[in-house]
């Protein structure tokens, strides 16, 4: 294996030989690096394709795909929350593709696909929770929040780490998630009020978590499933559910207008929605609850059902023109305030 850096991301190719008779793929992946890798790893195996993948969070993504819309580098978008790539489905930035594997999905991934006009899929789905660092709260003497109106407690000034939504699609959607529960005055109020127990606003959804993992910070707004890798890994970490309700994202893949490799991104599309390729994100500890119904769930992905799941409305929340309105009231409102 050789190792690139690219500019704004981790990037690497995969082997040689064979390979290069099977084409090339460029993927680029929202998931934590490891998944990302296993992917490119699995999909050369079984086809011969060499792939090169750059990893970079959902919003950053988004950016890149507006910003390549002339001349795109990437073939297929894998991960990320739906609502960046309805986003980008919406901008006609995307490739209409019917994969072979759509009516073995779940409704809610199968509902992606037909909301974004066939340009993307549900690949998985995952639940907005607070992880918690159990021995760091115990010594600073602190419950473990169990309610949004608990986060914005004096008790937790300073302790709190979220992603900036204008980077991460995990932040865009806690943003909307509390608009849908307490509409948007009362919810753009809620952040102000939480502000003060923010102690970083950090570019990627996965960065808060992993900060609790290493002691830095008591407590984060977090994909459960996230929670749950750091907590497999050894670390004082515990999860919990909002009480009020949460919201939730269903991740998407897409494959890029214009893509360069347009048969091998197919291929990859195709290939992925199959328990052979779903089953690799929990193989390395990333536990996503993945989309195809006919498989054996690993145990160690979270309950989903344990959750007070809202009606999250993504094809509202997935508008380009919502996300930009709500992205920037966030700066404007939360993002300036003085730290």
């Amino acid at each position: 294996m050789r190792m690139i850096l690219a500019a704004g991301g981790l990037a690497f190719a995969l082997a040689t030989g064979p390979a290069a008779a099977q084409g090339q793929l460029n993927l680029i992946c929202a998931p934590q690096i490891e998944w990302c890798q296993a992917l490119g790893l699995a999909f050369e195996k079984k086809t011969g394709t060499k792939v090169a993948v750059t990893q970079k969070s959902a919003g950053e993504i988004l950016a890149q795909v507006r910003a390549e819309k002339d001349n795109p580098k990437i073939d297929v978008w894998f991960g990320g929350v739906s609502d960046a790539h309805l986003s980008a489905a919406e901008a006609g930035l995307l490739e209409p593709y019917t994969p072979k594997g759509l009516n073995g999905l779940y409704e809610w991934a199968q509902n992606i696909w037909a909301t974004s006009r066939k340009h993307s899929v549900g690949v998985s789905t995952g639940v907005i929770g607070f992880g918690y660092n159990k021995e760091l709260l115990a010594k600073k003497k602190l419950e473990p929040p169990k309610s949004w109106a608990d986060l914005i407690k004096p008790a937790y000034k300073g302790e709190i780490q979220m992603a900036n939504p204008n980077s991460s699609g995990t932040a865009y959607i806690i943003i909307a998630t509390l608009v849908q529960i307490y509409g948007e005055e009362k919810a753009f109020a809620y952040l102000k009020d939480l502000h003060p127990n923010i102690n970083a606003y950090t570019r990627s959804g996965v960065a808060p978590i992993k900060a609790v993992a290493r002691g830095e910070t008591g407590v984060s707004l977090s994909f459960m499933m996230d929670i749950k890798t750091e907590e497999t890994a050894g670390f004082p970490v515990a999860g919990v559910y909002p009480s009020e309700g949460t919201g939730f994202e269903v991740a998407a893949m897409s494959i890029i207008k214009g893509a360069r490799n347009l048969e091998q991104a197919k291929a990859f599309y195709d290939w992925y929605l199959t328990p052979e390729a779903m089953a690799i994100g929990a193989q390395v500890n990333q536990f996503h609850f993945p989309a195809v119904r006919d498989m054996k769930v690993d145990p160690r992905i979270p309950d989903v059902t344990q959750a007070k799941l809202i009606n999250y409305d993504f094809a509202k929340y997935g508008s380009g023109a919502e996300r930009k309105r709500l992205l920037e009231r966030w700066d404007r409102e939360i993002g300036a305030l003085p730290r």
